[in-house]
């Protein structure tokens, strides 16, 4: 049951669905997700926490930077099935295709760069 609220609670924020959308792209840096939404930093910081808790995002640190991803196939069978219901219910609609074409655009632009203009400003 507390997996199962874990994640439903993770769900219930359209910008922790839509983070899970822009991951189906692939692995991305926080400063990615920050410049995508246009979120502060901390508050896209609080959003993955609770997407991890959650067990829908996994994370790696490298040097100073943190990259998100989704889970692979060894993820627990409820947090799959929550990913894919996200996919197939919202995965289309035009909030995650504006949002898909934002992210094509920052996936152009040095991850490394892009987290030194954010800690600049």
């Amino acid at each position: 049951m507390r997996e199962f609220m874990n994640i439903a609670k993770a769900l219930a924020d359209d910008k922790r669905v839509r983070t899970l959308l822009a991951l189906k792209a692939g692995e991305l840096c926080v400063c990615q997700i920050t410049a995508l939404f246009g979120l502060a930093v901390s508050t896209v910081s609080k959003h993955l926490s609770i997407l991890y808790q959650a067990g829908l995002v996994e994370s790696r640190k490298e040097g100073r930077w943190i990259y998100f991803r989704l889970p692979g196939k060894e993820a627990p069978a409820m947090v799959r099935g929550a990913i894919a219901w996200v996919e197939g219910t919202v995965g289309a609609s035009p909030e995650a295709a504006e949002d898909a074409r934002r992210l094509k655009k920052l996936l152009k632009i040095d991850p490394t760069e892009l987290c030194k203009r954010q800690c600049r400003s």
